[in-house]
């Protein structure tokens, strides 16, 4: 059992020599896609104060992705908007509680979650090992650009600020603030909380809990495809992503996490490029990172970098 301390640990994560061109030449396909977004309003689930919307838009592979879109009914001005993505396990959230705080918010679903999930469905377990080998088809690819097309919604709609977007999640939903951040500079606020799918080849030996331990699983059926898998990761991994997040970004684990390891977040907050960033480290948590209370934290950092 790893004896060191969390923040001395390291990783084994290195950054491919192409990655760069790897997702630019991605982001080029994705980005001559067009969305061709529909809202339909959901009336049992709007309120007084809130109008839901359940929107669809296309994506790479000619997948149609599902979101919730929330605003506020009296919104004389364009508002600042916040972006929700979702556990690995968990499904969309539909976030009306912001919005009844004076924000336009989207809880997204990429392909393979509930309303995303009718051409593409690979389950839980199942999604981290789909196409584990190949990088040209490696499940994330399509799940990855999916999350970042939540932005390129945002910024089509008129009554969006786009110049004051903030994303946030935890666990895969970290995970996936982390890259949207880092592929789209239109974001100009980050929450991370307990991130997944960084460090992963440092995780899978940390921890044995699911859902890396999927991949664990995977290579003790085939372990003559380890170093195609390590390959692979290297090309999706979040820290190899994080000296392009140039936004104010807040980070939270807790340090008795055995799903996402402490230990994988330290490098990633060492890339992290942006002036303002920050790391909350609660001892005596595990995967929970104190969200509880850290929550207030969260709400007060989007206030302050997206309503001032």
């Amino acid at each position: 059992m790893n004896q060191r301390a969390p923040s001395k640990y390291g990783t084994q994560v290195i950054k491919p020599d192409d990655f760069d061109i790897f997702w630019g030449e991605l982001l080029e396909r994705s980005d001559k896609i067009p969305l061709n977004a529909s809202l339909t309003l959901d009336s049992m689930r709007s309120t007084e104060q809130v109008e839901v919307f359940e929107v669809h838009y296309d994506s790479l592979n000619s997948l149609r992705v599902f979101g919730w879109y929330c605003l506020p009914r009296f919104r004389p001005r364009p508002l600042p908007a916040r972006v929700f993505y979702p556990g690995y396990i968990s499904e969309p959230t539909l976030p009306k509680a912001h919005a009844e705080q004076g924000y336009a918010t989207f809880g997204a679903a990429p392909r393979g979650k509930l309303r995303s999930n009718r051409q593409f469905n690979p389950g839980y377990p199942g999604l981290l090992t789909h196409n584990l080998v190949d990088r040209q088809s490696y499940a994330y690819q399509g799940f990855y650009l999916d999350a970042i097309r939540v932005i390129d919604f945002l910024t089509e709609q008129p009554e969006v600020d786009s110049e004051r977007i903030g994303i946030q999640g935890s666990s895969q939903g970290g995970a996936l603030t982390l890259v949207a951040a880092a592929l789209r500079p239109q974001v100009k606020a980050a929450s991370v909380g307990a991130p997944y799918l960084t460090g992963v080849v440092d995780a899978i030996d940390l921890t044995r809990t699911y859902p890396y331990e999927e991949i664990n699983d995977y290579l003790r059926l085939h372990p003559q495809n380890r170093d195609a898998m390590v390959k692979t990761w290297n090309y999706y991994d979040c820290i190899n992503f994080a000296d392009r997040i140039q936004c104010p970004i807040i980070v939270y684990i807790g340090l008795q996490d055995d799903v996402c390891p402490p230990e994988t977040t330290y490098p990633l907050m060492d890339k992290i490029q942006s002036p303002e960033k920050k790391l909350y480290a609660y001892d005596g948590h595990g995967h929970d990172a104190n969200h509880h209370v850290h929550d207030q934290v969260v709400d007060t950092f989007f206030d302050n970098q997206l309503k001032t």
